[in-house]
């Protein structure tokens, strides 16, 4: 059975940290180059570390909650109607939620102070219907008619669709149809499972055992939702027109959307005269790839959908609500939830201790806590017990790789991401003991360098550190385990660079643009392309490695990311809000690879950034940039976004500039008492205009990593 929401628990041998206290481990900021008078900084910085520190769980990791919009709420609503529990204390508690969460329009936006978002209004009022609420209430009837000023049900998504079916409100001839004779595509033949993004393919397969089944309850005709329809339930046009498609798709001279839409008629037309010979043999296949992958995993994906739609469809394939998988799947969802004092529950998408553990350490070490801390050995030992070395869906197309590789989550085993590898391999640099780290990080990737052969570099370390024999030898005891690991997953994000010279989360060149224009890609996310965020940060991370620039591999990734720098000089942020994220990373990336700090391209970057810069100081971009680009760099400021503007302009070697002065300023005159700061937007991007995040550890330690990084520059 899959793993419960908690660390891995592998053995290494790491020594167990020192028994000192935090005074001996770290360089208090007023012991550091005191570059300012300014005594603001140095008590800012040594504020968030103490939060920080205080934060720790006792096993090594750090995790704040990871905030969503109200379909995850709506949607374990509509899961529990389906299951008959639209009446249990949870139900009711997470309406409560959805409520909270209505805005002044009358419906449901993806993030704070957005426009109505179709889908999420409907699921919400429908959820908030299911359990008990009056459609003659104030607020219902404003959600009512707010979702039909903007259209009616008629425009919701396709996977809204399918829990509309679900519920018996529409046929399941109104969704696009995604047969389980998918499985049976061959690796090697277009549009097989491995062609689509790991977190659509977790979906599609548990959908597709619904699609075979077809279950629905019908709901008393008092707990439907006919009155959301401009027209009539049954009159639903075949194609969805909510979700804005893939902004990925390249012009063709094939109108591929109508195509693929004959495809999904004629897929019905079959199906309705039941000519599925393979439907059997199809069935056992999604089924046997779907349990295989609840095998060391907080849920199928470790994420809200796909356990979602595996509880759906095990209770298909016959699976009583008592059995061991349904109850796992379904504990696995409730640990998601978070209840709170005023008798509401809300629910995050997944956990992030590995990415927030990685941060944390980085942010701990910028501002001066040495590796020798007994905290940060603590994060080491658990960043070590996590790494993966069994090969997941990535080795599909990726044979003969030596896996490694770190999950976002606890427990998710089959898809670690390029992302978190990154951001863990930087943090294992920094944890290493200061006289080891950089002797044998160079030649990782030429292979001229074995893990195993650190003993014979003590005398390396004692000629250039001064230290004695015995201390070396004991650095080198302890760093052995932390080499080992950065030699592997270096190695292994090497293997994972695509044809393009870029990286995209998930998969090597997952770029199959038509998966863009079938009938169920309205959720924006169908393919995992490279990217130059996330190949950004494996430049950074080589660079810390101290690979150089002249390495065949990072001049294709310079080259990629070069290649996506916008005509405004500044670059596209997948996994973070928006152009300041993807600005500040490739500034990040690209320096720390070697390109000077004064090259003209990085120069214009950072002149963008300065000219995104608010009269206040800070910066701030709302999500609204994804829908219209001309809003890049606009929004309410916030402490993560000027955070990144901050490291993105240091890189640019702007350190001593006006414009870092006045947004460290920032900073430092909005910190609150207890060293974090106020962040109330959604700065985190799930899928660009369909899903966004919020991070709520990104207002500490981001903030603290600049402050740290100002220091130190400063004191040069």
């Amino acid at each position: 059975m899959s793993g419960r929401l908690g660390p891995r628990r592998l053995r290494f041998d790491f020594p167990e940290p020192a028994a000192h206290g935090p005074s001996v481990a770290y360089a208090p900021p007023e012991s550091l180059p005191a570059a300012d008078a300014d005594p603001r900084l140095a008590e800012a910085i040594e504020r968030t570390r103490e939060f920080l520190l205080s934060a720790q769980h006792a096993d090594g990791y750090w995790v704040a909650e990871l905030e969503g919009d109200t379909i995850l709420e709506s949607e374990f609503i509509l899961l529990l109607a389906w299951l008959g529990r639209e009446n249990s204390d949870l139900a009711r508690r997470c309406a409560a939620y959805i409520r909270t969460k209505q805005l002044p329009h009358g419906g449901w936006a993806l993030y704070p102070d957005g426009p109505l978002e179709i889908s999420s209004s409907v699921k919400a009022y429908f959820a908030l219907k299911l359990t008990g609420h009056s459609p003659d209430a104030d607020y219902m009837v404003r959600a009512r008619e707010a979702i039909l000023a903007a259209g009616g049900a008629e425009r919701v998504n396709s996977f809204t669709r399918y829990y509309l079916a679900l519920l018996g409100v529409i046929s399941y001839r109104k969704c696009p149809a995604v047969p389980p004779e998918l499985m049976l595509i061959p690796r090697w033949m277009p549009f097989n499972i491995y062609e689509m993004s790991a977190w659509s393919r977790t979906i599609l397969v548990p959908l597709s055992l619904l699609w075979a089944y077809q279950p629905r309850r019908e709901l008393p005709e008092e707990l439907g939702i006919r009155e959301l329809f401009t027209r009539r339930p049954e009159d639903l046009p075949l194609e969805t027109a909510a979700a804005p498609r893939d902004a990925l798709r390249r012009r063709t001279w094939i109108d591929w959307e109508k195509f693929f839409g004959r495809v999904d008629r004629a897929i019905k037309f079959f199906e309705r005269w039941r000519l599925r010979p393979l439907r059997a043999l199809a069935i056992r296949k999604a089924e046997e790839w779907m349990l295989e992958r609840f095998e060391n995993s907080d849920g199928l994906g470790a994420i809200f959908p796909p356990i979602i739609w595996s509880v759906v469809a095990l209770r298909c394939l016959g699976y009583s609500e008592d059995s061991p998988e349904v109850r796992e799947a379904l504990e696995q969802l409730e640990a998601l939830a978070i209840p709170d004092e005023d008798d509401t529950t809300r629910l995050e998408p997944c956990k992030s201790p590995v990415w927030d553990t990685a941060i944390t350490a980085l942010a701990l070490r910028e501002a001066g806590v040495r590796p020798e801390h007994a905290a940060l050995r603590r994060a080491a030992r658990w960043l070590l017990s996590q790494e993966i070395r069994r090969g997941g869906d990535w080795a599909v197309r990726n044979r003969g790789s030596e896996p490694s590789g770190w999950c976002f989550e606890f427990n998710n085993e089959f898809y670690p991401d390029i992302d978190d590898t990154c951001m863990v391999l930087m943090a294992l640099c920094r944890l290493l003991p200061e006289g080891v780290g950089r002797r044998f990080s160079a030649d990782f990737l030429l292979g001229a360098w074995s893990p195993h052969e650190a003993d014979r570099d003590v005398s390396a370390i004692v000629s250039s550190t001064g230290t004695s024999a015995a201390q070396a030898s004991r650095e080198i005891e302890t760093a052995a385990p932390l080499l080992n690991a950065i030699w592997r997953g270096a190695r292994w994000v090497l293997a994972m660079q695509g044809q393009d010279g870029g990286w995209g989360a998930f998969d090597r060149d997952n770029n199959r643009e038509l998966f863009t224009r079938v009938p169920f890609a309205d959720h924006n996310a169908m393919i995992d392309p490279s990217t130059s965020d996330l190949t950004a940060r494996a430049l950074e991370m080589f660079g810390m490695l101290g690979v150089s620039a002249d390495h065949p591999a990072m001049l294709r990734a310079m080259e990629f990311v070069w290649n996506d720098q916008q005509p405004d000089a500044c670059w596209y942020g997948r996994w973070g809000v928006n152009y300041i994220y993807g600005t500040w990373q490739a500034l990040l990336g690209l320096t720390s690879i070697g390109v000077p700090s004064d090259d003209l391209r990085l120069g214009r970057a950072a002149d963008w950034l300065v000219a995104k810069q608010q009269p206040c100081g800070g910066w701030g971009e709302s999500p609204a940039s994804y829908d219209d680009p001309s809003l890049r760099g606009q929004g309410p400021p916030t402490a993560s976004q000027t955070a990144w503007a901050l490291m993105g302009l240091m890189a640019a070697g702007r350190a001593d500039s006006e414009a870092v002065r006045r947004g460290v300023e920032w900073l430092l005159e909005r910190q609150l008492p207890d060293g974090t700061w106020d962040e109330a937007s959604f700065t985190g991007t799930g899928f660009p205009r369909v899903f966004y995040l919020k991070y709520h550890f990104y207002r500490v330690y981001f903030p603290l990593m600049a402050l740290g990084r100002y220091h130190r520059l400063r004191g040069r």
